[in-house]
Parts: structure tokens; C-alpha cells; sequence
């Protein structure tokens, strides 16, 4: 018999030495994806620097009077950010849901029964009788392929997109309030050159009426001011149209109920953000949110993998219990009563109809799958980053032309009054003037509009405020086993 209960241990020592031996995790071994990365950012001059405008905060880039306080309200109240946050909180959850099984399993049981049956007891009566069980059940799967621990590593990665996630809407939020926020500037400036054209079509056409009706003037000059004055007037209604949807796009944004939003700051006053370089390209892979979530996409996928194929092979556990049995109550917990039983599981498959086979190929096309969301990530981060340099740069080229336009076009107006006073031309050059003016004063607002939010969308496409966080949920990871394959 001793030797018996020696083999018995011997075997027991072996199972629970099979994990260490085993080691690794079954399943391919995580490395990023290769995706061809230019030296330079296609659009940028000089040689790429370290230093980038996306190290700054958005509150050092976006320095516009008015902006920083609608952005912490925005940062503070809105409804896709503090719903980005409680699914990074659930991601993290499912870290310590997926973990579990790596410990033993502790149970209870507790029964209460009463039954008529057959007792033996000597001779076979038929009997009624009380049966009473309280035990502990143990149940702890030995993880020797790796089934748990890739499971872990699965979690864990959905929990770090569900954070890179949760800063690209950061990233959006912040950039759609400045975004909004210099859009509404704009309009305000083409209302104001609107309302102030209006005036000065309206002093026209009351010059070319009187005019008319002294003799002096003909139809045709009464006609064109007033056709000039209608479509200036029309404008108005339109642009506070505008004006009011963008303050109700600001609102949501910011969590709050439609309403005006205050601004102290003209479109013309507001800086543009210093002169920073966009950084290598290289960094693209660890600043943009959107690209950090597809990499945690793949590694999710190669996880899955691991899974799958630990799924093939057999599950070995031990399983145990100890409590009390007995047809009296007060019997379940003493000595009499006590039963036990310990004993070591092997499970596994034989024949699944292909449901392992498929499962494994299912997890390999979406490994391929995540793998190209990735690559296809990363181009569109450096194609934006390319368009938006290229943007500001060309922009403002533009807004300089722009401003020149307005300045010859307001001496063109001055001279032709002054011709007009002087008696050598008359007012209908001057009406042709005017006209010419009020578009490229409204070209000139959209323009400089148009430079400043250049400077967010760049921000936004190079991952700008990479590291300042939302504290609202921590996010800080569970502790354990990183994301890299061993």
C-alpha cells in the first residue's frame, strides 16, 4: 500500500510541474506588423526633428481668448468622453474576468432534502428520511498550453485600444471644439462685412433713386445697386442661420442644452500656434490614437490565435471537496459526517464536427484581417499628416494674396469716390468697386479661417496631447503579464 500512495504522489508532483516545464504559451509570437515609414513627412522642409507641434497641450497650441474655457467644459461634460472612459473601465474589468481562471475555483454547496426511498439497513424497507450536505468544491484548470494566459493577453490588448480609443475621442473632442469654435469667428466676420456692405448698398441705391428722380440718372444704375443691395440683405438671414447651428453644434459638444456661446475674441485676433516640426514619422506609430488601437487590434487577434490552438489540446485540472453528510443535521459537522475526495481531470477533445479546426482558421483570417487595419491605419496617418502641412503651408501663401487682394480693392474703392468728388467719373464705378470688395473681404475671412483650423487638423493628425490624460476613471493597467509574447 506504500508504495501505491508513492506512485500516487509521484503522478500528482508530475501534473503540477507539467505548467513550469511547459512554459511558453502555445501560438505565434507577437511582433508588430512591418509597414514602410517615409524618413521625412512628404511636405515638410528641412530635415525631420525630433521635436514636434504634437508634444504640445492643446491649450499651448490653441491659445485663442474664450477657447480654453469652452474646451475644459467640453473635456469636463461631454457625453462621448465620459462614455469612451466607462469602456476603457470595462475593458479593464474584463482583464481580472479572463484571469480568473488561472486560480483555483472555490465553491460552496449546501442541501437540505427530504425524500421517501429504499435505506438498507440489514433488510431492504422503504422509508422516509432527511438527507443534509454541506461541502467546499475546489476546481482549478492547470494552464499547461497557455489556454488562460493568451486569453489574459486577448483582454489586456482590448483594454489598452479601449484606452487609445478613449484618447482619440479625446483628441476629436478638443479639436472639434477649436475647429467650431474659429468657424464660428468667421461667420461672425462675414455677418459683420455683410451688415456694414448692406449700409453701403443701401446709401447707394438711395444716391441712384434721387438721381433718377432729379433727371440725372438713369434706370440701369437704380436696377444694378438695388440687385447689388437685395443679395447683401439676403446674406443676413442666411449667415445668423449658420451662426445659430454652430453655436448648437459647440453646445452638444460641450454637453449642455442649445444656446449661445460667448466669444471675446475677433476672427483677426486670434494667433496662429508657433512655429513647431512635425516630428518624425516614426512617431506616428506611438502618438496617434487610432493607430495604437489598431496595433492593440492586432495583438488582441495573435492572442485569439494562441487560444484556438491551446483549444486542441487536453484541459488537465484537479477538482476536490470536503464537508459533511448525514441524514441528522447536527452530524454534518462532526466527525462521522465528514466526506472528502480529491482528484486529478483530464478533458479534451476527439471529434468537434470541425469546430476547432474552423475556430483556429476563423482566428487566423481575423489575425490577417487585423493586420491590414493596421498597415492601412498607419498610411492614412501619414497621408494626413502630409495634407495637413501641406495645407497650412499653402494657406498661407493664400491668406497673403488674399490680404493684398482686400488692400488694392479698398484703394479702388477710395480712388473712385474720389474721381466721383472730383466730378470726372460717376457713381456706377463706384458701385463696380464696391461689389468687387465685399467678396474678397468675405474670400479673406474664410481664408484666415481656413489657416487656423489647418493648425488643428494638423494637430489632430499628428496625435497632438498624446499625453495628457482625462482623469475621470483610472486607467491605470491591472498588474500581471505585459503584452509581449514569450
Amino acid at each position: 500500500m506504500g508504495s501505491g500512495v508513492t506512485r500516487n504522489r509521484q503522478r500528482l508532483a508530475l501534473v503540477l510541474v507539467m505548467p513550469v516545464v511547459a512554459g511558453c504559451a502555445l501560438g505565434p509570437r507577437y511582433r508588430r506588423p512591418t509597414v514602410p515609414t517615409p524618413e521625412t513627412t512628404r511636405g515638410q522642409h528641412g530635415a525631420a526633428e525630433s521635436a514636434s507641434l504634437a508634444d504640445l497641450p492643446w491649450w499651448a497650441v490653441f491659445d485663442a481668448p474664450g477657447l480654453h474655457a469652452l474646451i475644459e467644459e467640453a473635456v469636463r461634460d461631454n457625453h462621448d468622453l465620459v462614455a469612451a472612459a466607462a469602456r476603457v473601465e470595462q475593458a479593464r474589468n474584463q482583464i481580472a474576468v479572463a484571469r480568473a481562471d488561472m486560480f483555483p475555483q472555490v465553491s460552496y454547496v449546501g442541501q437540505a432534502a427530504r425524500q421517501r426511498g429504499t435505506l438498507v439497513r440489514g433488510t431492504t424497507t422503504a422509508a422516509t428520511f432527511n438527507t443534509f450536505l454541506a461541502t467546499f468544491n475546489l476546481a482549478w484548470e492547470l494552464d499547461v498550453w497557455g489556454r488562460i494566459r493568451r486569453a489574459t493577453e486577448s483582454a489586456r490588448a482590448e483594454y489598452l485600444a479601449a484606452e487609445a480609443a478613449r484618447r482619440g475621442v479625446l483628441l476629436t473632442l478638443v479639436s472639434d471644439v477649436a475647429q467650431a469654435y474659429f468657424e464660428l469667428l468667421e461667420l461672425d466676420r462675414e455677418l459683420e462685412v455683410t451688415q456694414s456692405t448692406r449700409i453701403t448698398f443701401q446709401d447707394t441705391l438711395d444716391l441712384f433713386r434721387r438721381r433718377y428722380a432729379g433727371g440725372i440718372g438713369n434706370l440701369l444704375e437704380v436696377s444694378r445697386a438695388e440687385a447689388a443691395l437685395t443679395q447683401a440683405r439676403a446674406g443676413i438671414p442666411d449667415l445668423e442661420r449658420q451662426i445659430v447651428s454652430k453655436e448648437n453644434q459647440i453646445s452638444v459638444l460641450l454637453g449642455r442644452p442649445p444656446a449661445e456661446v460667448a466669444r471675446t475674441v475677433q476672427l483677426d485676433e486670434v494667433p496662429l500656434a508657433p512655429e513647431i516640426p512635425v516630428g518624425l514619422p516614426s512617431q506616428l506609430l506611438e502618438r496617434r490614437p487610432d493607430v495604437q488601437e489598431a496595433e492593440q487590434g492586432v495583438v488582441a487577434a495573435n492572442a485569439d490565435v494562441g487560444v484556438a490552438l491551446a483549444n486542441f489540446f487536453p484541459r488537465l485540472g484537479l477538482t476536490g471537496f470536503y464537508g459533511g453528510q448525514s441524514s441528522e443535521l447536527e452530524n454534518v459537522v462532526k466527525g462521522t459526517g465528514n466526506i472528502w475526495a480529491v482528484a486529478g481531470t483530464v478533458t479534451g477533445p476527439l471529434f468537434q464536427g470541425g469546430r476547432l479546426l474552423g475556430s483556429y482558421r476563423a482566428t487566423s483570417a481575423a489575425w490577417d484581417e487585423a493586420v491590414e487595419r493596421y498597415q492601412q491605419a498607419v498610411l492614412q496617418a501619414f497621408a494626413e499628416v502630409s495634407d495637413a502641412l501641406v495645407a497650412q503651408q499653402k494657406l498661407r501663401d493664400i491668406r497673403a494674396e488674399r490680404e493684398e487682394t482686400v488692400k488694392a480693392l479698398q484703394t479702388s474703392v477710395a480712388l473712385s469716390l474720389q474721381r466721383y468728388n472730383d466730378g470726372i467719373a460717376n457713381y456706377f464705378e463706384v458701385l463696380e468697386a464696391e461689389q468687387q470688395l465685399f467678396p474678397a473681404e468675405l474670400d479673406l475671412a474664410r481664408t484666415e479661417r481656413d489657416e487656423l483650423v489647418a493648425v488643428v487638423t494638423l494637430y489632430r493628425a499628428l496625435g497632438g496631447g498624446w499625453q495628457v490624460e482625462v482623469t475621470r476613471w483610472s486607467a491605470a493597467p491591472e498588474p500581471g503579464e505585459d503584452g509581449t509574447r514569450r
